[in-house]
């Protein structure tokens, strides 16, 4: 198959595809005598594994960890799991981070609760204060310090 055909049965940009050939992720296919590529079902397969570990925002290098044991599947696995507590622990940290900022900006809405000019708006003042380094209502006094 073509890279085109690739990328749609995949998903993943044409541009994309040529990057994890040069970073090593992806073999580079064989060339047509017209020159151009001809993907495998192999291709397909790998290529389907690295989009879903980026979908699961894994990192490159630790996609190219798990290709590695799958290249070599009698090595112990217990890289694995840590590649994956690790993973699990940065999408923990970055929910936490996300519950931070989803009530900072909920106690910048309460600041103004109808319409009026902007010059009276208490979203725009909090904001307008926080740029001056002063308290704003979605940030302690001890976060600007």
């Amino acid at each position: 198959m073509r890279i085109s055909e690739l990328a749609n049965a995949t998903g993943v940009e044409t541009e994309t595809i040529r990057y994890y050939e040069k970073q090593g992720l992806l073999a580079e296919p064989l060339r047509q005598p017209n020159g151009y590529r001809s993907y495998t079902a192999s291709h397909l397969e790998r290529l389907s594994f690295i989009r879903h570990c980026r979908a699961l925002d894994m990192p490159l290098a630790e996609v190219r960890a798990l290709l590695d044991f799958i290249d070599h599947p009698v090595a112990d696995c217990a890289e694995v799991n840590h590649l994956i507590d690790a993973q699990l622990s940065r999408v923990r940290a970055r929910l936490k981070s996300m519950k931070a900022l989803e009530k900072q900006l909920s106690q910048l809405r309460k600041q103004c609760t109808d319409t009026h000019a902007g010059q009276a708006c208490g979203i725009l003042h909090e904001l307008v204060a926080a740029a001056h380094g002063e308290a704003c209502a979605c940030h302690s006094a001890i976060e600007h310090q």
